[in-house]
């Protein structure tokens, strides 16, 4: 069988997208970890699907990991599907609406970026309590549309973060389903860098839109930094976190605004 696919983007997290707005493909674990395979396949950290809205929206948002499981959110990969599925409409649109698993989000075009309302972030632990040898740091966690842990540092070039990150992801503090592991120092005010290490990627990525969130709220929350938050991330953009506080440690309005670029498509049995 030959698979249509688009290759795209975003800061670097890089997505196969396929149209199946039909429901003609019922890809397995094994394929899609196949797809994203970078020496077999297309390569990519994951594989964004296209289907048909359920619930009033323009279309839904499935995202499954480099490892071929599912997961709720991805806000590289929602700006990614954003540009994409507006090509998609009969008509010109300025913003396109989308289900996911975390709940209905929009894309906004804002001149050549995509500006992603995300779902509020909820489950916010200012000290998770856990520790990794190693890494002199307090572990804080919040879900962003997945989960997050955030650790500040004062050298993040020289963090070892395969190895730090995959403490944290399989830590038994966030067992059974493991979480994300981002570590971020402070380069202004109003200006953050951070690296993450992926669930499901298993291994660091250029950027991650739901980490970038959840590190930019966290560095509100240490030195009252306000809205909006610049994140430098390791593939070389500038992304820009929107939010707005609502109550002592919860949010509303947040929003990840940054590149989603097409690279090319193509065919590929599989």
């Amino acid at each position: 069988m030959l698979l249509h696919f688009y290759k795209m983007n975003g800061a670097g997290n890089d997505f196969v997208v396929i149209d199946n707005r039909d429901l003609s493909l019922n890809l397995s674990q094994d394929q899609i970890e196949h797809l994203c395979d970078r020496h077999r396949g297309v390569g990519a950290d994951g594989l964004l699907a296209v289907e048909p809205a359920e619930q009033g929206a323009d279309f839904k948002f499935r995202y499954y990991n480099a490892d071929g499981g599912e997961a709720e959110m991805c806000g590289n990969g929602a700006r990614c599907f954003g540009r994409f599925t507006s090509a998609l409409l009969e008509e010109e649109h300025e913003s396109v609406s989308f289900e996911t698993i975390a709940g209905v989000l929009a894309a906004e075009m804002v001149d050549d970026n995509i500006r992603i309302a995300m779902s509020d972030p909820f489950d916010l632990k200012l000290n998770t309590g856990a520790t990794v040898p190693g890494l002199d740091s307090t572990l804080r966690s919040l879900n962003t549309g997945v989960p997050h842990v955030v650790a500040f540092v004062d050298d993040l070039a020289g963090t070892d973060v395969l190895k730090h990150g995959a403490a944290i992801r399989h830590h038994e503090a966030f067992a059974p389903s493991g979480t994300n592991a981002n570590f971020a120092s402070v380069l202004a005010p109003d200006h953050i860098a951070i690296r993450t290490y992926e669930r499901g990627v298993e291994d660091e990525t250029l950027a991650c839109g739901t980490g970038m969130v959840a590190c930019a709220l966290f560095h509100h929350l240490l030195t009252g930094a306000p809205s909006p938050i610049k994140v430098d991330v390791k593939g070389g953009d500038t992304l820009e976190i929107g939010f707005e506080k609502d109550g002592d440690h919860s949010f509303r309005n947040v929003t990840l605004t940054g590149p989603a670029d097409f690279v090319f498509e193509g065919d590929i049995e599989i």
